[in-house]
């Protein structure tokens, strides 16, 4: 099967997460991808050794990769990067803005000597600006953009998750594949900028505009700070199942069809979504009365059936044997790891590249892009 980016050569000076994220959804759709590394590897090879001795990390982001090992303080390392980049339909970096211009490629430069690459640079706070300098992380952008502020129940929290480095490169993915439509019919290609406060700015759209509004969110664990009842309520058997009601009709039917209760249905003080959040205590206790007779099985059998949405509050193992949970096993230096597969199901098979050690394509990249000398005559 030939895939959407076979042909295509992207070259990419990463690390950690967020621009390795946006690369591994290149490689699986086709193109080659080689990823230039420090002497000492990427930092994200040994966040941990969970996944057969490999970081999880670095098994997850880096697939269908070839590895490249260049110091890119000598002249020779600088020529051949030089020598890919010419060949290249794609640069990506996110090294600390200045950096690679710093080394010798600004932007500027790589878009005025090689008209059709496209660039795109991944930053903290973006090229420019008051804190364009300063290094950033994960989690200190989900502090300094609010998210924290909103997450957990007593005091600001992470998501246990890094949603700021996913989101920035499927940014980054999603604005490399306009600017390769694009340069289909323009020739051009592209300085691409995106920044991981820019990327979780968005997200935070609503509790923005809540804000704007005189209603900032407050931080309410495992519920909806806008619509009630959302959240999760005990069962007898001790698991917690997650009912989300989205309007005003499925509730009279959760009230009346699952918790079997005809007069709170019909009661006018918990008619409208605006009444039953000002109630929401009531709300909640109101259904936990009910839910805690209730095995979870049982009470998931009633949600079904009264088609309200719900979901059992699951923790790893539980998603480890979900029904619903696709794999695919990739090959690591260390041998096969199987894990979550990518959110598109493809309409055919599609093969999935091995993690490579560090440095195993730098003597036959060095050998393809470097010029012999021509003897003299």
């Amino acid at each position: 099967m030939t895939l959407p980016l076979s042909g295509l050569l992207i070259v990419s000076l990463e690390q950690a997460v967020a621009a390795p994220m946006c690369t591994c959804r290149l490689a699986d759709a086709g193109a080659r991808v080689i990823k230039i590394e420090r002497p000492e590897g990427d930092f994200a090879r040994f966040y941990d050794d969970f996944a057969h001795g490999e970081c999880s990390y670095f098994v997850w982001l880096n697939r269908g990769k070839e590895s490249v090992v260049l110091d890119l303080g000598l002249a020779a390392d600088k020529a051949l990067l030089e020598a890919m980049l010419k060949r290249a339909d794609v640069f990506v970096q996110n090294l600390k803005p200045g950096t690679v211009g710093k080394l010798g490629f600004p932007i500027a430069r790589l878009r005025r000597d090689y008209p059709r690459l496209i660039c795109c640079s991944i930053s903290g706070f973006g090229e420019s600006g008051p804190y364009a300098k300063r290094k950033a992380y994960d989690l200190l952008i989900q502090a300094e953009v609010g998210l924290a502020s909103i997450t957990g129940t007593t005091e600001p929290s992470r998501v246990g998750v890094s949603v700021v480095d996913v989101a920035t490169g499927m940014n980054a993915y999603e604005a490399i594949l306009e600017a390769l439509i694009a340069r289909q019919t323009s020739g051009e290609g592209a300085a691409l900028s995106l920044s991981m406060f820019d990327a979780m700015a968005d997200w935070m759209t609503v509790p923005l505009l809540q804000h704007d509004a005189g209603k900032p969110p407050q931080r309410v664990g495992l519920t909806h700070a806008s619509i009630a009842p959302y959240g999760a309520f005990p069962t007898r058997d001790g698991a917690e199942v997650l009912i989300g009601v989205q309007n005003d009709r499925e509730w009279r039917v959760l009230a009346e069809k699952v918790l079997g209760d005809a007069a709170l249905a019909a009661d006018p003080g918990f008619a409208t979504n605006h009444d039953r959040v000002r109630r929401r205590a009531e709300v909640d206790r109101r259904i936990a009365v009910i839910s805690s007779t209730l095995d979870a099985a049982a009470l998931m059998q009633k949600l079904a059936v009264a088609e309200i949405a719900f979901a059992r509050v699951n923790d790893t193992a539980e998603l480890a044997r979900h029904p619903h949970l696709r794999r695919i096993s990739v090959e690591t230096p260390s041998g096969p790891v199987s894990y979550p597969a990518p959110a598109r199901e493809p309409s055919a098979a599609r093969r999935y590249g091995p993690v490579p050690a560090l440095g195993q394509h730098t003597e036959s990249v060095r050998a393809e892009f470097t010029v012999a000398p021509v003897a003299a005559k």
